[in-house]
């Protein structure tokens, strides 16, 4: 019997590198693929392509497995990044990661492969998949502080049917002892972070490359005008930095927020202090949903919520108000809630459905 055919995503990072091997000793025929996505800066001091792909052609090289270099820049531009750039000029705060993935990793990615010859697919992500009687379900991965499946959480019952991830079952600390065992150049390199494929780069002056800035004014609670922003773009809910307000006198010395954007009024609202009621959500609106476990959720069973990545779960009742919108309400308050972030929702730790953040009504 022949071997399956797995094309793994090798990024030059740890993660996707001891995923390749323990795919080859679980006995799978292993090809890796480095996927260039991003070309605008390739000679800027953000952009490590040219080092991940060094990486991953030694790690291709000292485990035993073919690897090919494909491009993806023109597929991103179109899919990810030209939606990201829309969502901030609405005002919106978009999670490019959740729909890189969707678009790019699990769909450009998988076609290539499928082209290939692949059976499957595999990813250096923390994640898990459950195969069952009625599809597939995406689980979270075994290790809570690198649990990646949030981001996940826009694929099909196609797309997840065709992956592997096989550093789910393991915690980073495994998976770095695993890697210095094997002597991987990459053994000690530093976990990736910032936009899918961009990177680290000061996020700001990254945006004003793109949108231009669109100045007025900034009030509190009050309406008194405080400063004034360079551009709504260029801020989202609960921040706290970079608001450019200075000292306020007569403030309680409690920190200032962003709590609302008017984009009629080209206005940026702060208020004071973490717990302020402009701050706090118990109803949310909820738009676009996909249903990631094949079907719309069995509503007479517990619900639990994450309205963004690292946020605890929490119990939430799912109102219908259409096919492509519904209300969530929560007995605790959501904190920061934005919209353009990603919300999904968990039934007996099985992801069942993800949607758009929308319109949020303040107690």
């Amino acid at each position: 019997m022949s071997k399956k055919t797995v094309v793994i995503g090798l990024s030059g990072g740890v993660d996707s590198s001891v995923s390749a091997w323990l795919l080859k000793e679980q006995g799978y025929n292993v090809v890796g693929l480095f996927m260039k996505n991003w070309e605008d800066d390739d000679d800027s001091e953000y952009c490590s392509s040219r080092q991940d792909f060094i990486d991953a052609s030694s790690v291709a090289d000292l485990i035993g497995i073919d690897i090919e270099a494909v491009n993806f820049a023109k597929e991103y531009k179109e899919r990810v990044f030209a939606d990201f750039l829309r969502e901030y000029s609405a005002g919106r705060t978009p999670n490019p990661d959740v729909l890189c993935n969707a678009e790019i990793k699990f769909r450009a990615f998988l076609d290539h492969a499928m082209a290939m010859g692949a059976d499957f697919i595999a990813t250096g992500h923390y994640a898990r998949v459950r195969h069952t009687e009625h599809g597939v379900e995406l689980l979270r991965g075994i290790d809570p502080g690198k649990d990646q499946s949030y981001f996940l959480h826009r694929l099909s019952q196609e797309q997840i049917s065709r992956v592997i991830f096989p550093v789910g079952e393991l915690y980073k600390t495994k998976v770095r002892e695993i890697a210095e065992q094997l002597k991987l150049p990459n053994a000690k390199k530093k976990d990736s972070t910032g936009i899918c494929f961009i990177g680290e780069r000061p996020f700001r002056e990254f945006l004003n490359r793109y949108l231009p800035t669109h100045p007025g004014p900034i009030k509190t609670p009050d309406g008194t005008i405080v400063g004034e922003h360079m551009g709504l773009s260029f801020y989202t809910l609960g921040q706290r930095k970079g608001i450019g307000i200075g000292g306020r006198q007569n403030s309680n010395g409690e920190p200032w927020f962003v709590a609302k954007k008017d984009l009629a009024n080209n206005t940026l609202w702060i208020c004071q202090g973490h717990d302020h009621p402009w701050l706090l959500s118990h109803e949310l609106k909820a738009v676009h949903p996909s249903w990631v476990a094949g079907h719309a959720p069995d509503l007479s069973q517990p619900l639990t919520v994450k309205t963004r990545y690292r946020q605890p779960d929490d119990p939430c009742t799912l109102n219908y108000v259409s096919e492509k919108s519904f209300t969530l309400g929560f007995e605790k308050p959501q904190w920061a809630a934005t919209p353009g972030q990603k919300c999904c929702s968990l039934q007996w730790r099985r992801f069942v459905w993800a949607a758009d953040l929308s319109i949020l009504s303040k107690p």
